[in-house]
This record gives C-alpha cells, structure tokens and sequence, in this order.
C-alpha cells in the first residue's frame, strides 16, 4: 500500500510504502448511482434525512455527487437495515487494494492516463501522457474500461469517501486492512480516494490521497459501498 519515492508526482502523504493483509470483503462494482440514492433515501430514517436528489449532474447512471460522509453514512445503515447484510465504507486499505487489483503502477491500466479511458481533467498531461479539453461533468458509471477484478471508475468520475479518519503519513497505520479511526473522536477529517471528473491526473493514482471535513460536499464527491461477508462459526 502506498507510493514509491520513485512514481513520478507522488507525495509523502502516501509513504511509507507498507504491506497490509486483509480479510475477504465485496465492493461495488460502481460509485453508487443518482437510482440506487433515491431508493435507499426513501428507507426509513436512522439518525439523519437524506435528500432523494442532491446530484449538480442528473442521471440515473450517473455516481451520486454532492454528498457528505456523514450522509454516506447513513445511507450504508439504511441499507444494512433494509437487507440484514453488513454495508459499510471501504477502509482505505480495502480501496487502494481493489483499485489496484494486483497492479503496482500509478493506475491500474499502466504507468499514465488518457482521456479515452477515464473521466478526468485531461487538460494536463502524466507521466508524458496526452492532454485534451476535459469533458467537466460527470459520466454514466461503467462508461470507460474495468480493472482486471471488474471494477469501473476507481480513477475517475468521482472521488470516494472511505472510512478512515485522515493521517498525515503512513506511520503507525493499521496492517490489518481496517480503517484507521481515532477513537472517540467526532470531529477528524475524513479519507477521499480515487480521482474526478475535475481532478488532474495526478491526483487520479492508486496511491493518491485526499481530505476533508465530513460534512463537505461537493458534485465531484460520491462513494461506493463495502459489504462484509458473514463469517462460518467454528463448532
């Protein structure tokens, strides 16, 4: 997990370079979309209302944008409440290792990005890679290539909230693949991943990292939800 000093445009905000191991998890193939949003805020409450349309960018297929973590949050708990099945946010470690599905290049699809592969602000170039007007707007999910496990957007469209509070660096961070949270505190910064429609390349990595408050929101900000699988009790 993590960036070499070596990968060009890197920060250290992503080192150290680190091994994790994980426990088994799904993740959804895509960003949650502006359908699947308006169903679950149409469950029954848990702690907070849901806007059944906030997206600047309409479209059933289009990731759900303009939405804060903490609504995240309540859409995982309507959900689980719904289905009887665990959904949660991703922990950062679970992110990065399904956006890379096994690669160590800055993205999965190779050492730079272009414009036909991904949904982001082309208008400046990685790695020698080419430029082009950016499109400045969300597309459907799934509209460019997967990554070699099947999942679509991880570089591009909208970046993901996580569970993780945000940390400075690597240091101390969990090995085990669970969020890193600081206990009883409400008030921490919270963990993006992934790239936008907005974003330039660089920020599109596997390894890049971003901030903000858990209440923030913006039309380049979505999630993609994490399901634990029930684990076999030992007799």
């Amino acid at each position: 997990m993590g960036a070499p000093k070596s990968e060009p445009e890197s920060r250290n905000n992503e080192r150290p370079q680190h091994e994790v191991t994980l426990q088994p998890f799904y993740l959804g193939r895509f960003p949650i979309t502006q359908a699947q949003w308006r169903v679950v805020a149409g469950y029954d409450r848990i702690t907070r209302d849901l806007d059944p349309d906030p997206s600047a960018f309409k479209g059933d297929n289009r990731p759900v944008e303009q939405v804060t973590w903490e609504d995240a949050q309540e859409f995982c708990q309507r959900l689980s409440a719904k289905t009887g099945k665990d959904y949660r946010l991703p922990s950062e470690a679970e992110w990065e290792y399904a956006c890379r599905a096994g690669t160590t290049t800055p993205f999965h699809f190779g050492e730079t990005i272009t414009p036909e592969i991904a949904n982001y602000n082309s208008e400046e170039s990685y790695n020698g890679g080419p430029t082009s007007k950016r499109r400045g707007q969300t597309t459907e999910v799934g509209s460019f290539p997967a990554n070699d496990w099947g999942l679509c957007d991880m570089h591009d469209n909208v970046v993901e909230w996580c569970e993780d509070d945000y940390h400075d660096n690597y240091n101390d961070a969990p090995n085990d693949g669970s969020a890193w949270i600081e206990v009883n505190r409400t008030d921490t910064s919270k963990l993006l991943r992934g790239g936008s429609w907005y974003d330039f390349p660089r920020y599109c990595r596997s390894a890049a990292r971003d901030i903000n408050s858990r209440g923030y929101r913006l039309n380049g900000i979505g999630f993609r939800v994490c399901c634990v699988p029930p684990r076999a009790l030992l007799s």
